[in-house]
């Protein structure tokens, strides 16, 4: 490998590390893959703290034209049942979010984790 490319690699890991400014704080390790598939699949759209996720935006801001605003899970606690029911059924609605992001096992984690983890910092909602 050449001095260039090499250089030219750790600089983009630097730079793709920078991005991820927070850590995934679970109580366990049986929590950990919840919070990594909410991380991948879910952040885009919801914020949670325990999964290091900033993807909601202020209420009535609208990114590139699309609307990409998902609840806010720090604020916001939801029940298992709930969770595996949007998931399924791509939310409440069906207008936005994508139906089975997760499935399986997968989803059943992610359901586990969002359940005991949301409204950490609720205000009455």
């Amino acid at each position: 490998m050449s001095l260039r490319l090499l250089v030219a690699a750790l600089a983009a890991g630097a730079l793709l590390t920078g991005c991820q400014t927070e850590e995934i704080e679970v109580d366990s390790s049986a929590d950990e893959q919840g919070a990594q598939l909410f991380a991948e699949r879910c952040s885009g759209c919801h914020t949670l703290s325990a999964a290091s996720s900033q993807g909601s935006k202020p209420e009535g801001q609208v990114s590139g034209g699309e609307r990409t605003n998902g609840p806010n899970f720090d604020t916001r606690k939801v029940q298992e049942d709930d969770v595996l029911f949007a998931i399924r059924n791509g939310g409440f609605s069906g207008a936005i979010m994508p139906a089975n992001i997760v499935v399986g096992e997968e989803a059943q984690s992610v359901a586990e984790f969002l359940s005991k983890y949301s409204g950490d910092e609720s205000s009455g909602e």
